[in-house]
């Protein structure tokens, strides 16, 4: 019996991590990874400060508001306002362009879940 369960948490994890995976392949692929990192400390180019924050970043500004996915979903779809940025003197771009080019409001939506989640993987 203890090797079902080793099975049943083998997947589990597996599925877990792909999930991961996932998400890394539809940052990529719509774009995101162009500008930011996961984890914080990375450079942009030629050394300079990242373009968009990382996303760790992100995760823990945002923990515990209310409507944070909603926001930030609608912020990967319709860009932001350079002139409202809170990561002003951290990174290197002064907005976000808009992106509903480049990925639909469903998979923005689970991007960012994903990365809302982030800090709290261990």
């Amino acid at each position: 019996m203890g090797g079902v369960w080793v099975m049943v948490l083998g997947a589990s994890a597996a599925h877990a991590a792909g999930n991961d995976d996932a998400m890394v392949k539809l940052a990529t692929t719509s774009g995101c990874m162009t500008c930011h990192h996961i984890e914080p400390g990375a450079t942009g180019p030629n050394g300079l400060a990242p373009i968009g924050p990382a996303w760790k970043d992100v995760a823990a500004k945002y923990k515990g508001q209310k409507d944070a996915a909603k926001q930030l979903t609608a912020t990967v779809l319709a860009g932001s306002n350079p002139y409202e940025s809170h990561w002003k003197g951290k990174v290197s771009g002064l907005a976000m362009p808009p992106n509903k080019v480049a990925i639909n409001e469903a998979d923005a939506g689970k991007l960012v879940q994903w990365i809302l989640a982030l800090n709290d993987k261990k």
